[in-house]
C-alpha cells in the first residue's frame, strides 16, 4: 500500500483526542483516547497507535496529519492563554476596555463583560500618529518605542502585539516597533503586529484580533512544536496539517505565525464534514450540534454550504458571530465558519449559586481528574455524571470498555453539589442537570439561526461530538426542531471532517469605494494582486482555485455582509450581481431592502484552496456490526415518563423501519438516545435518523 493511500485526522478535545483515518478503500476506522493535557501529543500518538494496528502498518506509514484542536478556544474561555504585553498609539490604551457599546444581556444590568485578555499595567502607548491615508501626522518616537520593549521585558511578558492607528493602510511604523521589540525581548517571545494579522480597519476588532492572537500564540506553538517532534520520533515524515476557523487546511508552519486562524479549529472541522456528508446523504439544510466535555457548538448549514462570517466574537461564556446580539466576548475578525459555542459540555462543572440556582459550567474538569464517574479524583458533579444517574450512559465503561465508569461516584457528587443543598431527590436533580445544559445549550443553537434571520424549525439538527447525541433530541425538542440526525463516526466526527476539507490559504485587505462608481478596474487590480500574495505563501503542485468575496454594507451601516463575487475579470455586471447579492442577503438577515441606500464595498477577501489529492469516499466503518444480544437498563426521562425500562442496541440494529423509542444507541464513539414518543432507524448512509413525534413539537 502506498504510504499516501492514507490521511489520518486527529482532533484534540478538552477531556478526548479523537482521531480517524479513511482507507483508499474508504473504510473509516476510529480510535477515541483520554486528551492528555500535560503533552497533548501523547493523546494524538495514542489513538495513532490503535489506528496503525488495526491497518497493520508501520507508526510512520502514513502520508498526512490533519489535525484540529480546541486548546486556543479553551486558553481563552477558561483565561489560560500568555501573559500578554499591547503596544498601541499614544492616547489608545483603553481600547480594549471601550470596545464596543452593545451588551448580550438586555435585561441584566449588573452584567459585567469580561476583563480584557491584557490589563492595562501592561498595555503601553509609543508617540506616532498616521491619518487615515497612511501618511504620518507625527514620526514614530523609536527611544519611547525601545524603553516600552525594556518595560514589557521587565514585566514578563510571554506574547506582545502590536496595533498602530491606521496602520491597515501603511504599516511602516509597526514594522519598526516590531524590529525594536524583538531586539529588547528575550528570544522566544511571540511577536505580532496588526498588519499581518489583520490589515483592515476598524481599531477595536483590529487590537483585539491582534491580542486574541498573541495571547494564544505561545500556547499554540508550544504544543504543535511538542506534536511534530514527537511524530519525527516515531517514525512519520509526512506533512502536517492543521484546520483553520475557516474550514480549511493549513501547514503547522504558519499557523504558528497566526495562532488565531485556528481559535475555531476544531468546531470548523466537524460543519466542514457534515455539510460534505451530510450533502451526499440528502441533509441539505442542517443545524449541526457538536457536544464535547468542555463546550457546545452549533453552525448553520444552507443549501449545502457552511455560513461564514468574519465578525466573530470568542469567550465571554459564549463564542458566537451576529450582527444583533454582540458584547459578550473578544472581537476576532478573522475568517471563521459561523459556529457558536457556550462553556457547557460533558465535563462541565455543576454548582449551586449564592441565589440557589443551578447553574453549568463554563468551568470544566477536563480530562484529568475527569468527571466523578470516571473515578479518577474527580469531586465535582458535571454533566456526563447527571447522564450516568440517568441511566442514559453506560455505567460500567465508556469507549467500549476503555475508560472505566463508576456509578456510584456521580450519585455521590450529584448528592453532594445539589441534593443536600436543595432537598431534591438525586433522579430529579440530574434530570434538572440534563435540562439546564440543554437551556445553555440552545442559545448556541439560537445565536447561529434566530438571531441571524432563520427559523430552526426549517431545519434538520445533525448532532455529533462525544455527547451530542445524547442530548439531541431533548434539545431538538425545546426549538422544535423536528428530525435530528447523528451520523456514523459521530462521537469523532470532528476527526472525520478533517478527512474531507480542503488545503487553503486565505487573505484579506481594507478597500473602500461605493459600487455606484464603478471602479471596475480598481477591483480588479486589487484582487489580482492578493491572489498573488496568496500564491506566493502556498506550497501547491496542481493550482488551486480561486475565490473573490467581498464585504459590502449600506453606506453608513455598522456591520457588513460577505458575498462571493463571480467568477472572470470584473466588469459593471459584476457589480450589479454584487448589489443584488448583498440585497438578497440583507433581507434574508434582517428583513427589509434600502431600496434608495447607497451600497459600500468596505474589503476584499482571496481564498484559494485545494481538494485532497484522492476524493475521501466512506464506503463503511470500522466494526458497525449488530451483535443481536438483548440488553435493557433502567433510564429517566422526566417526571412524566418515569424510569423506564429501556433497550440498548447497537447503530446496526436499527433498519429502514422506524422504531418508537425510548432506545438507547451505544456505539464505541458515543452514545444516542431516542426519548419515548420519538421513532428512529436508520438510512442508506448510516445515519440514525430521529423523527420527533406531535407530542415532542410544541407547535406539531
Amino acid at each position: 500500500m502506498q504510504t499516501t493511500d492514507y490521511r489520518i485526522a486527529a482532533d484534540i478535545g478538552g477531556t478526548f483526542t479523537d482521531v480517524a483515518c479513511l482507507s483508499s478503500e474508504g473504510q473509516l476506522i476510529t480510535a477515541k483516547v483520554p486528551s492528555t493535557p500535560h503533552d497533548y501529543a501523547e493523546g494524538i500518538l495514542v489513538g495513532i497507535g490503535q489506528i496503525v494496528e488495526q491497518l497493520g502498518l508501520e507508526a510512520g506509514n502514513f502520508g498526512q496529519l490533519l489535525h484540529a484542536s480546541t486548546i486556543a478556544t479553551n486558553a481563552i474561555l477558561e483565561s489560560k492563554g500568555a501573559k500578554t504585553g499591547l503596544v498601541t498609539t499614544e492616547g489608545f490604551r483603553d481600547v480594549l476596555e471601550l470596545r464596543r457599546i452593545r451588551v448580550p444581556r438586555l435585561y441584566e444590568p449588573l452584567y459585567e463583560k469580561p476583563a480584557p485578555l491584557v490589563p492595562r499595567r501592561n498595555r503601553y502607548e509609543v508617540a506616532e500618529r498616521l491619518d487615515a491615508t497612511g501618511a504620518v501626522v507625527q514620526p514614530l518616537d523609536e527611544a519611547g518605542a525601545r524603553a516600552v520593549g525594556r518595560a514589557l521585558a521587565q514585566a514578563g511578558v510571554e506574547a506582545v502585539a502590536i496595533c498602530f492607528l491606521h496602520s491597515y493602510v501603511n504599516p511602516e511604523h509597526e514594522r519598526a516597533v516590531e524590529r525594536i521589540l524583538r531586539e529588547e525581548l528575550p528570544e522566544g517571545c511571540f511577536i505580532c503586529a496588526s498588519y499581518d494579522v489583520l490589515p483592515e480597519m476598524r481599531e477595536y476588532e483590529r487590537t483585539s484580533t491582534t491580542v486574541v492572537n498573541a495571547y494564544v500564540g505561545p500556547v499554540v506553538r508550544t504544543y504543535l512544536e511538542k506534536l511534530v517532534q514527537r511524530l519525527e520520533a516515531a517514525g512519520f515524515d509526512g506533512n502536517v496539517l492543521m484546520m483553520q476557523s475557516s474550514g480549511g487546511l493549513l501547514d503547522v508552519a504558519q499557523v504558528q505565525e497566526r495562532p488565531a486562524t485556528v481559535v475555531e479549529s476544531g468546531p470548523a472541522a466537524g460543519v466542514v464534514g457534515a455539510a460534505r456528508l451530510g450533502m451526499a446523504a440528502g441533509y441539505k439544510d442542517v443545524i449541526t450540534f457538536d457536544m464535547g466535555g468542555t463546550t457546545a457548538k452549533a453552525s448553520l448549514i444552507q443549501d449545502g454550504c457552511v455560513t461564514a462570517t468574519d465578525d466573530y466574537e470568542v469567550g465571554g461564556g459564549i463564542s458566537m458571530s451576529s450582527a444583533l446580539a454582540k458584547g459578550g466576548g473578544y472581537a476576532l475578525r478573522l475568517p471563521i465558519i459561523d459556529v457558536s459555542e457556550v462553556g457547557a459540555g460533558g465535563g462541565s462543572i455543576v454548582r449551586i449559586d449564592a441565589g440557589g440556582v443551578l447553574k453549568i459550567g463554563p468551568e470544566s474538569v477536563g480530562a484529568v481528574p475527569g468527571p466523578a464517574c470516571y473515578d479518577r479524583g474527580g469531586e465535582h458533579a458535571t454533566v456526563t455524571d447527571a447522564n450516568v444517574v440517568l441511566g442514559y450512559l453506560n455505567p460500567v465503561a465508556l469507549a467500549g470498555g476503555t475508560v472505566p465508569v463508576k456509578a456510584i461516584r456521580a450519585q455521590e457528587a450529584i448528592t453532594r453539589t445539589v441534593c443536600d443543598p436543595t432537598g431534591i431527590d438525586l433522579l430529579e436533580a440530574a434530570y434538572g442537570i440534563h435540562r439546564v445544559a440543554n437551556a445553555t445549550m440552545m442559545r448556541a443553537v439560537k445565536a447561529v439561526s434566530t438571531y441571524r434571520g432563520r427559523n430552526p424549525r426549517d431545519f434538520t439538527l445533525l448532532a455529533f461530538g462525544g455527547n451530542g447525541g445524547m442530548h439531541a433530541a431533548a434539545l431538538a425538542r425545546e426549538l422544535n426542531i423536528g428530525r435530528v440526525i447523528v451520523p456514523p463516526g459521530a462521537g469523532v466526527f470532528s476527526a472525520v471532517g478533517l478527512l474531507v476539507a480542503d488545503y487553503e490559504m486565505g487573505r484579506s485587505l481594507s478597500l473602500s469605494l461605493l459600487l455606484k462608481d464603478g471602479e471596475t478596474e480598481l477591483l480588479e487590480k486589487a484582487f489580482s494582486d492578493l491572489e498573488t500574495s496568496v500564491l506566493e505563501g502556498m506550497t501547491y503542485e496542481t493550482t488551486p482555485t480561486l475565490t473573490r468575496s467581498v464585504q459590502l454594507r449600506y453606506k453608513g451601516q455598522g456591520s457588513e455582509l460577505g458575498v462571493v463575487v463571480p467568477p472572470g475579470v470584473i466588469v459593471d455586471e459584476t457589480l450589479n450581481l454584487l448589489s443584488a447579492g448583498f440585497e438578497t442577503e440583507h433581507k434574508r438577515s434582517y428583513g427589509y431592502i434600502n431600496e434608495t441606500g447607497l451600497i459600500e464595498l468596505v474589503s476584499l477577501r482571496v481564498v484559494a484552496s485545494l481538494p485532497p489529492a484522492r476524493a475521501p469516499r466512506v464506503s463503511g466503518i470500522a466494526g458497525l456490526v449488530d451483535t443481536g444480544e438483548i440488553v435493557t437498563r433502567k433510564a429517566y426521562f422526566g417526571s412524566s415518563s418515569g424510569l423506564m425500562e429501556t433497550p440498548v442496541i447497537t447503530r446496526m440494529a436499527l433498519s429502514d423501519t422506524p422504531r418508537s423509542g425510548p432506545m438507547i444507541i451505544e456505539e464505541y464513539e458515543g452514545t444516542t438516545i431516542v426519548p419515548p414518543d420519538c421513532t428512529a432507524w436508520r438510512d442508506s448512509h448510516n445515519n440514525i435518523v430521529i423523527q420527533l413525534g406531535a407530542e415532542e413539537q410544541q407547535d406539531g
